[in-house]
């Protein structure tokens, strides 16, 4: 069996699409083998910055022969119907064959096709994929069609067996396959000819490449993390960073340099961001300081010097673009110390967060308002929490975040603190942008988890209020990671609140900014009402009656809006939670039982709720209780359906003519003695197991008894008891979303 490489040598690849393009390369053409009729044992993909390459073990020599026997239609069927199935099966009239059928003598057609050799298929397979490459962006050079990332120069492709081996014949524009590479440009510029995968590979390496791109990377962590150890530093890690270097060289030379004594005071993270962005250099940090105090850069090539004109040219850049840094940074912390940040604050009126719900400025006002309404439910200062609230975005017009968005927040601490502002205001200002995905980290003062919710809250209620919400797969406002902040802010805080106060006060915050016909003080009179009464409506009347049944235009409109942008909105925080929770392996179907319940804005009490119900249900009590509670419910729904009546007015005991109907009294009664306090007291455990107790009396109540007696005073009398059990188990959770 051969075994087959490819190369394809160009002009260099960017790096950020090297790791993608090799996969692609191996996918398109190990799919096109198989599919033409070819095994193979095993496959790897490398790439450079000036190649990629494919390795195919085991190949086979050729496609098997292929013999396929197709149905045709009857042998009296119209002649047309017959000539389009000998074209669709390309063989001749005289090449059917009749055969009896279950309708009648029926046209068969035998096809065969013969095997191809490995090399045809190759090649085809080869063209089409160079042809067809899915490179993100792609060049056309010279007079020739064919597109490529960058000019694409040779194209390797040799098969190898035991008896030798042979090139595949393939041209593509003008560009024949042969087994000629180049080794490194500088280095080793010179051409050589291949044979096989593993003699490619070593002389590649003789010839100053290293192919594989995980291990340049794993030498360049090396030698900079050694040169670092030698000089009692630490590098640090950056994994992105090492992937990119790792493919802008195909031997990398690892140089360390000296950061200029002017810039050392710079704040860390100012130094590793420029010199990332900039330089592509990795930091060198001082673990007993934790200055960053030189840089590791790497080069492409050996030197006769051991790269010191290459470090010197690098340090003389990197201390313009230093230069740079420091003067933003302290200029900024000029405007910080000496006006406390207002012009930054001012000068955001004049920035756009969007066409529809304002500028920056604007919105900070709202984030600021929430803030002072959430604080109590999280547990923080009020007139702190508004602070941090008024100044958490005001580095957005720094220089400093200007030059370097990545950096906002953890540069509004740093001027907070110049400010003189208290150190729960600076932690505000580099957290509220936390949790930014399912693996950052959640903040847990009290000041900067309320921030970070009312900067939350605010994003979602804006989008929901003009109607642009997340459809499929688009979601340009990050929509889903904003609700799964808010899941996480308030659950790994252990936050007990009512989401829907907050999200009704600020739709009237966004609406009363959209409707002209509302004015300021309508604004906040009605914010007042829901903080005392929960819900918009009741909110609404109470304006309402206050003027004497009339309302504005602005205020009718709002009523009608703003239950509906307030439910869909907690639907969409149910549905991340949904997923949220999945990922922690509760049920999707206990998460719905306990949404259908009151309280279902109280994701605390939610979650709480479901993960004692998952606890119940996994017990055998628990699945038979839910078996008992659904067979009682069919009954009793059936019957109500029926009769036209709810079976809600009480059991009376007296009426009970066996034991187990007496001892399923007894046991709705002791259990309505725990489940009810428990519920009280939010105590979901002990009220799920007062429930789950239910299981034996239930079971051996259906076991003995007819509910459906000949006797009417006996079957309202039990279907009655039969809504007994459902009351108290739907106290607990709504049973009847439970599957199986």
């Amino acid at each position: 069996m051969p075994d087959l490489l490819i190369e394809l040598f160009s002009e260099e690849i960017p790096a950020r699409m090297q790791a993608k393009a090799a996969d692609d390369l191996k996918s398109k053409v190990t799919h096109g083998l198989v599919e033409a009729g070819l095994t193979y044992a095993g496959a790897a993909a490398f790439s450079t910055p000036r190649r990629l390459a494919l390795r195919v073990d085991g190949l086979t020599d050729r496609s098997p022969d292929i013999k396929e026997e197709r149905k045709g239609p009857r042998v009296d069927a119209p002649e047309k119907a017959i000539e389009g199935f000998l074209r669709g099966a390309g063989v001749e009239r005289d090449d059917l064959i009749e055969r009896d059928d279950k309708k009648g003598r029926v046209f068969f057609a035998v096809i065969e096709k013969p095997g191809r050799m490995a090399s045809e298929i190759v090649a085809d397979v080869l063209e089409e994929t160079i042809r067809n490459f899915p490179w993100p962006k792609s060049m056309r050079w010279g007079s020739g069609s064919l597109r490529w990332v960058r000019p694409l120069h040779r194209i390797v492709c040799v098969l190898t067996s035991e008896d030798g081996s042979d090139v595949v014949p393939l041209d593509v524009d003008g560009i024949k396959a042969g087994r000629t590479t180049e080794g490194h440009r500088f280095m080793a510029p010179d051409a050589f000819k291949v044979s096989s995968f593993d003699e490619y590979e070593a002389r590649l390496k003789r010839a100053y490449v290293v192919l594989d791109a995980a291990e340049r990377a794993e030498a360049i962590w090396h030698d900079a993390t050694n040169q670092a150890f030698a000089n009692g530093l630490d590098v640090v890690e950056d994994k992105g960073l090492l992937t990119e270097v790792a493919g802008l060289v195909e031997w990398p030379v690892v140089l360390m340099g000296e950061i200029g004594a002017d810039y050392l005071d710079l704040p860390p993270e100012v130094l590793q961001t420029s010199m990332k962005e900039h330089q592509k250099f990795f930091s060198v940090r001082n673990p007993k300081t934790g200055k960053i105090e030189r840089f590791v850069t790497v080069a492409n090539r050996e030197t006769a010097d051991h790269g010191a004109l290459i470090l010197a040219g690098n340090q003389k850049v990197l201390s313009a673009r230093l230069a740079d840094a420091k003067f933003f940074w302290e200029n900024d912390l000029r405007i910080a110390r000496s006006e406390k940040m207002a012009p930054w604050l001012e000068a955001l009126k004049n920035v756009t967060f969007h066409n529809k719900l304002g500028s920056q400025k604007a919105r900070i006002d709202r984030i600021a308002a929430l803030a002072r309404e959430l604080a109590p439910a999280v547990g923080a200062d009020v007139e702190v929490a508004a602070q941090a609230a008024q100044v958490a975005k005001a580095d957005l017009s720094s220089e400093m975040v200007y030059e370097f968005p990545e950096l906002q927040g953890l540069m509004g601490r740093y001027y907070s603190e110049a400010a003189g502002l208290p150190a729960d205001v600076a932690a505000a200002c580099e957290e509220h942008y936390s949790p930014l995905g399912p693996s950052d980290v959640v903040p847990h003062a009290p000041v900067s988890v309320t921030v970070a919710l009312a900067d939350k809250i605010d994003t979602l209620t804006g989008f929901w209020a003009i109607d642009e919400k997340p459809t499929g797969s688009k979601d340009p406002f990050a929509l889903r990671r904003a609700a799964l902040g808010v899941i996480r802010l308030v659950l790994e805080n252990n936050l007990s609140m009512s989401l829907d106060r907050f999200v009704d006060a600020q739709l009237v915050r966004h609406k009363g900014n959209i409707i002209d016909a509302m004015s300021d003080d309508e604004v906040e009179e009605i914010i007042e009402a829901i903080a005392k009464h929960g819900v918009f409506g009741a909110a609404y009347r109470m304006l309402k009656e206050a003027r004497g049944g009339e309302a504005s235009e602005g205020l009718e409109a709002m009523q009608g809006a703003l239950p509906d942008a307030s439910d869909d909105l907690l639907a969409f925080i149910h549905d991340r939670l949904k997923v949220y929770l999945r990922d922690q392996g509760v049920r999707h179907d206990v998460i719905d039982a306990c949404i259908a319940m009151e309280g279902k804005d109280d994701l605390a009490l939610l979650v709480a709720r479901a993960r004692a119900l998952q606890d119940v249900l996994s017990t055998e009590d628990g699945e038979n209780l839910v078996q008992g509670f659904k067979r009682a419910n069919n009954i009793l729904t059936q019957a109500e359906e029926k009769d036209g009546v709810e079976y809600s007015f009480g059991a009376d005991p007296k009426f009970a003519e066996d034991p187990t109907e007496t001892a399923l009294f007894d046991a709705l009664k002791e259990a309505e003695a725990k489940i009810t306090p428990a519920m009280a007291k939010q105590d979901f455990a002990a009220a799920m197991s007062a429930m789950a107790a239910l299981r034996g009396p239930v079971d051996a109540f259906f076991e003995a008894v007819q509910v459906n007696a000949e006797s009417d005073v006996l079957r309202r009398n039990r279907l009655n008891l039969l809504n007994q059990v459902r009351t108290q188990c739907l106290q607990v959770a709504d049973l009847t979303r439970i599957e199986g």
